[in-house]
């Protein structure tokens, strides 16, 4: 209790000369009380922020971003934040995947424009403009948001959303013309679409408002050349709550649709060289998911978990379904995170605790190829036909961009792609690879970064990362604001703590659902090893995190206030009691639970950080970020969580919001609007941790 009331003591007197200039916005409470099993009152004081088209909710959201421009600018201007963001993110990569025939590759032509899609006929050409989202947008931030080539590489489908919605439509374009087709498809969401001959499966929504839940969704066939109202309707549920996937093998033999339901997988196939090409059940009630990778020789390669905790590759005939062969056995030490198949074998990708490795196997599991890639980074690519024998690969890590490489699966041989040019001295920062152990004595693995010679002293100034939800399997991604801060003398740290899948699907199921409180007290344990083992203190320690690790970082600072001096969700869940009454939560009931179940209800109410905010506390310093079309995480749950916190005359330290205009879950859409929202997120944590 001592050391609490001293560091509490020690951050109001950091905030004490501008926290009195903070004049919130007002925001006034509107009891709403909800009860649940009759006996269970809670109130919503703002449940009428949700209302985020009324005139009196975005005038509040004008002046808290107003505020928080104010807070931002006064003072010092010693860090050249933005300058410096703009110049380490000016990196030239030649970042290109194959598709069919051809290259393909998202440039920006300018900082404030929306990258546009290029092609050519290799890797290091991809010169020409196939399809540029910046004409004819009425007045929208129009972006691509994905595309898939037909395979005789003769037609390309692509998709746009505009201001960042998840909503988005389907247009067509001819290979290697450019020219366009008349088929408009829209209403999709959550979608990828996958050619058949001459047309594509893809699935669509009702649209029932901005934020309504997502439900009723529906796959359909179109076929080239008619209109929407003449598609074919594949597969539909009554359960609204139902969701789909698909996906067609190479060579358009198989169909193959997964169905998810409340607590099972079902699966169903369609053979185009059956005599009756219908689609019946594969396998049903399947209580693991399945991913389908691709066909081999009339039977289908599959990646699963089931009675394996890191991923293995089996082999499963679709008329003998019960019978599998296993391919590739699950390791012990390693999470199969990425599968291709190609003509004469089966490229996997590995990640061990501290680095990726990448297989080769032929169909009898020999392993036939071995390569290790470094610590702490990332590989992804390897697109192409599966007749492709020269693969293109990249590896980065959060201090520096993409890497290309060139790789043969005959020979086993890589060189080296195409130059990355970057403006800064790389090879100044180290990494170190750790695990702290936890009160009921998990391990959890904790890396970090920092310029080499740092003095640790326990003195530093420290930013706190993680996602840890969904069984994701969080490995690094290069960003420019994490050079800015370990040039600024900083120390970053990422925590890969449990509800990830970075450790396989148990430590997914370790903090799930009534397990999420594992997430939450990981989370602040390695923010007490950092304190302990002198990395930093709490006064110099920041935590953030993006969507579930939102979620994370408010649970943790509202939990354990004493251990942070700022703290950036972005695009955060907040109010986990209705989280599922909108888009995207009524999928994720196996990943919270719902408030329709009494044991659910008092577990999400423990730990949502709406639901926990005590009036007598004094929280870290936050600035909490969300986009104003953000259809998957609606704002209004930063929204809430901000007026919340602000309206509480015990609360010094600043508490702010920043809303990004025409954006969505991603949140900024340009190269100049993201680098102004990093420079923002950044000013602030160094105006904090620096004072």
């Amino acid at each position: 209790m001592k050391y609490l009331l001293i560091v509490c003591f020690s951050i109001l007197l950091i905030f004490q000369s501008y926290s009195q200039k903070i004049e919130y916005p007002p925001c006034q409470k509107k009891e709403v009380i909800d009860t649940f099993f009759n006996y269970l009152p809670v109130k919503d004081d703002y449940r009428w922020l949700e209302n985020v088209e009324n005139f009196e909710v975005q005038t509040w959201v004008k002046e808290q971003n107003k505020l928080f421009n104010k807070f931002i600018r006064s003072g010092t201007t010693k860090y050249r934040c933005k300058h410096d963001l703009d110049r380490y993110s000016c990196t030239e990569t030649n970042y290109s995947a194959k598709h069919g025939k051809y290259y393909f590759s998202y440039k920006i032509r300018n900082g404030h424009a929306s990258a546009g899609l290029y092609f050519g006929e290799k890797t290091d050409e991809v010169y020409d403009l196939l399809v540029d989202p910046n004409y004819n947008t009425n007045g929208k931030k129009k972006n691509i948001r994905g595309f898939s080539v037909s395979k005789d590489s003769q037609k390309l489908c692509y998709l746009t959303s505009e201001d960042g919605s998840d909503w988005m439509e389907a247009r067509v374009i001819n290979l290697p013309s450019g020219t366009k087709n008349k088929d408009l498809i829209q209403g999709i969401k959550y979608s990828t679409v996958k050619w058949y001959r001459d047309g594509f499966f893809y699935s669509k929504y009702p649209f029932n408002g901005k934020f309504s839940a997502s439900e009723g969704e529906e796959v359909y066939y179109h076929k080239l050349g008619e209109l929407q109202s003449q598609d074919k309707l594949i597969f539909k549920r009554k359960n609204p709550n139902a969701s789909f996937s698909y996906k067609v093998s190479f060579n358009e033999r198989f169909f193959v649709l997964e169905e998810e339901v409340s607590d099972h997988f079902n699966y169903f196939f369609i053979d185009y060289e059956s005599e009756q090409p219908y689609l019946r059940p594969l396998l049903m009630k399947q209580a693991e998911e399945l991913s389908f990778i691709d066909s081999n020789d009339g039977k289908f390669i599959v990646k699963t978990f089931l009675n394996n905790n890191c991923g293995s590759v089996v082999e499963i005939d679709p008329y003998a379904p019960y019978q599998w062969r296993e391919i590739v056995p699950a390791h012990s030490d390693a999470i199969l995170t990425k599968t291709r198949v190609k003509e004469n074998c089966i490229l996997c990708v590995f990640q061990t605790d501290h680095q990726p490795i990448i297989k080769m196997y032929d169909f009898n599991g020999k392993t036939l190829h071995t390569k290790p890639m470094p610590i702490a980074s990332s590989v992804y690519g390897f697109d192409g036909p599966k007749n492709e024998e020269n693969l293109v690969y990249y590896n980065e890590c959060y201090t520096l961009p993409k890497i290309q490489y060139y790789f043969n699966i005959n020979t086993f041989e890589t060189k080296n792609g195409e130059k990355t040019h970057i403006t800064y001295h790389y090879k100044n920062y180290e990494y170190k690879l750790l695990k702290y152990t936890t009160k009921d004595g998990t391990k959890v693995p904790l890396t970090l970064v920092y310029k080499k010679g740092l003095k640790l002293d326990g003195n530093n100034p420290t930013i706190l990362k993680t996602y840890g939800g969904f069984g994701s399997i969080s490995t690094p991604k290069f960003d420019p604001g994490i050079v800015y801060f370990i040039e600024q003398g900083g120390l970053f740290a990422y925590a890969n703590i449990r509800g990830g899948g970075y450790l396989g699907f148990e430590w997914a199921e370790a903090g799930r659902r009534l397990n999420k409180q594992n997430s939450i007290n990981d989370f602040n344990e390695a923010a007490e090893f950092l304190i302990a083992e002198k990395y930093t203190n709490p006064k110099k320690l920041a935590i953030t995190g993006t969507s579930h690790g939102g979620l994370i970082v408010t649970a943790a600072a509202i939990q354990r206030p004493e251990l942070y001096a700022a703290v950036i969700p972005i695009v955060a869940v907040t109010d986990m009691l209705r989280f599922e009454k909108f888009t995207v939560g009524s999928f994720h009931l196996d990943e919270f639970g719902t408030v329709k179940d009494s044991l659910d209800f008092l577990n999400l109410r423990q730990y949502s950080p709406l639901h926990n905010i005590k009036k007598e506390l004094n929280y870290p310093a936050m600035l909490v970020m969300t986009s104003e079309n953000d259809d998957r995480v609606p704002p209004f749950h930063s929204y809430k969580f901000v007026a919340a916190l602000q309206n509480r005359s015990s609360q010094k330290n600043p508490i702010l919001l920043r809303v990004e205009q025409n954006a969505g879950h991603g949140g900024a859409n340009s190269k100049v609007t993201e680098v102004d929202s990093k420079s923002d997120m950044f000013r602030f944590i160094m105006k904090v941790l620096t004072n």
